[in-house]
């Protein structure tokens, strides 16, 4: 679509880089940022030597994509099983865009902010209840924010997957939940990644605080 893209990554460096690499490969632009969003200094720290070194730009397309499973049923549940997921969704959404937020607000143009959130969170699963909590959340938010950046022409999204074939969903029953699906298939990331950049144009200018479904019809 012609954007630079800060691919940013936890600790899977040469994984962001091969990423880069396959943006470059299509004629675009892209560098990595390792960013621990669950660590409120280390995203400061990683967007501001960001901005030190790129003065004239801003970061205009923000997409809220980290995220991590930790399932089991609650009263089988660590404390780190809970802290991990809710950290990794919501905290992490709150410290990277609370940042980036004024700099979209105070330019004309504005800008573009898409939360991941899940069919998890609209609809609750059982063994689940840390993940559709952070990403119920993540809804909740989304709508919240929404309201709060309409008048600064910042548009806020959320994009909720149903199952979609991703390193987080590879152990799972593919025969058995194909089943339950009307296109009795998985999802695939290019299909997810489409409706993420359409809410990323200008085509998209009117549409905020809304969460939409990607799922094959599983409701």
């Amino acid at each position: 679509m012609g954007y630079p893209v800060i691919v940013g990554y936890c600790s899977n460096e040469n994984a962001a880089w091969e990423v880069c690499d396959l943006i470059a490969q299509n004629g675009g632009n892209a560098a990595a940022l390792q960013l621990d969003v669950c660590d409120k200094e280390a995203v400061e720290a990683a967007l501001t030597d960001w901005e030190q070194k790129h003065p004239d730009d801003y970061i205009a397309y923000l997409v809220n994509n980290a995220g991590v499973s930790r399932d089991n049923l609650m009263f089988m549940m660590t404390d780190d099983d809970w802290d991990t997921v809710i950290r990794t969704s919501v905290n992490g959404l709150f410290y990277v865009t609370r940042f980036l937020l004024p700099k979209m607000m105070a330019r004309g143009r504005g800008g573009r902010i898409v939360n991941m959130s899940s069919l998890s969170g609209l609809k609750g699963l059982a063994g689940q209840t840390n993940y559709c909590a952070a990403k119920s959340a993540v809804i909740g938010a989304t709508r919240a924010l929404a309201q709060e950046t309409a008048s600064r022409n910042v548009t806020v999204n959320a994009v909720a997957p149903g199952f979609i074939a991703t390193d987080m969903t590879k152990d799972l029953p593919e025969e058995e939940l194909k089943k339950m699906i009307p296109m009795k298939r998985f999802g695939k990331p290019e299909e997810v990644a489409e409706l993420v950049g359409f809410l990323c144009s200008d085509k998209a200018s009117y549409i905020t605080g809304e969460v939409i479904s990607i799922n094959g019809g599983l409701f």
